[in-house]
């Protein structure tokens, strides 16, 4: 293979013209002609056996050519990028411009190469982490979630519907004295205080008894779907027939034993607040990563070639509908509940792809100024985390994952570790605060993100501290986010991994 010209022909586009020999031709002719002509009847000669000259003689001299070619040019085309020194983004746009068996042949390969990038102010960056402390409030709102999850349904006749009661009931709505379509019910289960009604209608059966036949009084909201309906007032006839209620277990040692590995409420507490911690821990690294990069986004300059978002696009479409084939749903079916067309769902993704092209330019940018590598121990890392829970071997892995890829991988990795062991950082801690108003209502209290101190509170009590953080004193994230080649990384390996369960 020769590299007869290598032009640019527009912001990211290269030409490259290509020469191959005849000798190499020559060879691969001779190999084709022995895997084919095995088939190949020829009058006079038992099957396989006739001699390639009368073949050519009786189907044309190029008769092994176009195969000879096809054979030769992936290798061909390779060695002329890697001699050219570019990476293309896309299949290049092949122009067969001589054949000839004396000769060989020459072509021509425009390709769409990824684009010149810059990026500037990526060390130093002044970037916030906001911690969040996790408090009382928050492990009991778990431990009450515990309880609802426990609870048992109790059916009651023996007092008045409650806020909170499940009832069942019988109604039929009449306007102007007519009963209209779609007003009546039978046997209807309805949760007091869901709002799942209009209106008060709910508050209206609250005070009422098992058996008790009483009218609602609503008025439908000037937004209502049904057009001819919208604020138009309404009286329902409706009939209770059935009182249930949660009954919550009691919140002690003997209900933590029941649904736990551990035998008292203080032990199941700490266990909840640990967790509970650890993913406000990531939380809290995740968005400070999150605004690291886009301030390195803002240093980021390139040309980037539309292919190389839609590419992303791809990706992203065929990792939601593997998500979906895991639920029983096949993405068309999606589509018509959401009535969506293919156009418009990929215009969904299409932000976040752009983001993720960008992103993972910047860092290979950053990689390639700091010359950020992979060690063999690190790929030897990655292809072990790759098929962590999987049936894949590791020779599997090695096939689906090019190793070049694997490097890139790990070195876009390392460089955001880079911007962010070099970030000037500010923390924050996320406080909670109620007003006197939620408090009344006994409201939820409401987390803001301070940075002056709340009332009553003095400038040391705020807990903001600027540092430098260090590769000793910044916390690693536990939940690296993946770059987008990492992330078609993990498709085919999810693709290879559902093709030997379905086997």
């Amino acid at each position: 293979m020769k590299l007869m010209s290598n032009q640019k022909t527009g912001a990211n586009t290269v030409e490259l013209e290509i020469a191959v020999s005849a000798e190499l031709l020559e060879k691969a002719v001779q190999k084709i002609f022995a895997e084919k002509s095995k088939n190949i009847n020829v009058p006079g000669f038992r099957k396989g056996k006739a001699p390639r000259k009368i073949i050519e003689r009786m189907y044309g001299d190029g008769v092994f050519l176009e195969d000879a070619v096809n054979e030769l040019y992936p290798d061909a085309y390779s060695a002329a990028i890697e001699e050219a020194g570019i990476e293309p983004v896309d299949r290049a746009e092949v122009e067969m411009l001589t054949l000839d068996k004396a000769e060989g042949f020459t072509f021509k390969a425009t390709v769409i190469v990824k684009p010149e990038v810059t990026v500037e102010n990526y060390k130093g960056i002044s970037a916030e982490r906001t911690l969040y402390p996790v408090t009382d409030a928050d492990v009991d709102a778990e431990l009450e979630s515990m309880r609802e999850r426990g609870a048992r349904i109790v059916t009651t006749d023996d007092r008045s519907a409650i806020n909170g009661d499940m009832v069942t009931i019988n109604f039929e709505g009449f306007i102007d004295g007519e009963a209209f379509p779609g007003g009546k019910g039978e046997d209807h289960q309805l949760t007091l205080g869901s709002h799942s009604f209009i209106d008060t209608f709910e508050d209206q059966i609250i005070g009422h008894n098992i058996g008790d036949e009483f009218e609602v009084n609503v008025t439908f909201p000037e937004n209502y779907h049904a057009e001819e309906l919208k604020a138009k007032s309404a009286m329902f006839k409706v009939k209770l027939s059935e009182i249930k209620y949660k009954e919550l277990p009691a919140l002690d040692d003997e209900f933590v034993k029941d649904i736990s590995e551990f035998d008292t409420l203080d032990e199941l507490r700490e266990d909840i607040r640990k967790k509970q911690q650890e993913n406000a821990d990531n939380r809290s690294q995740s968005e400070f990563e999150e605004s690291l990069i886009d301030k390195v986004l803002e240093g980021f300059t390139a040309e980037v070639p539309e292919i190389m978002y839609e590419n992303r696009v791809d990706g992203m479409v065929r990792d939601f509908e593997m998500r979906l084939r895991s639920q029983g749903m096949q993405l068309d079916m999606y589509m018509q509940y959401t009535g969506m067309d293919m156009d418009s769902f990929r215009k969904t993704f299409r932000e976040q792809a752009e983001r993720q092209v960008k992103v993972r330019l910047a860092l290979e940018k950053i990689a390639e100024l700091e010359k950020v590598e992979a060690t063999a121990q690190d790929i030897e890392t990655e292809y072990a985390k790759a098929i962590e829970g999987t049936s894949i071997t590791l020779e599997q892995a090695k096939n689906i994952l090019p190793e070049d890829d694997v490097k890139k991988d790990i070195a876009a990795t390392k460089a955001i570790d880079l911007v962010r062991d070099s970030a000037i950082v500010t923390e924050k801690t996320f406080v909670e605060e109620t007003t006197a108003a939620e408090s009344a209502k006994e409201k939820p209290a409401k987390k803001v993100a301070a940075k002056k101190p709340v009332a009553k509170k003095s400038a040391t009590e705020e807990k903001t501290v600027i540092k430098t953080a260090t590769k000793t004193s910044a916390k690693k994230s536990t939940t690296k986010k993946a770059t987008p080649k990492k992330e078609e990384a993990k498709e085919a390996l999810s693709e290879k991994q559902a093709d030997s369960d379905s086997e």
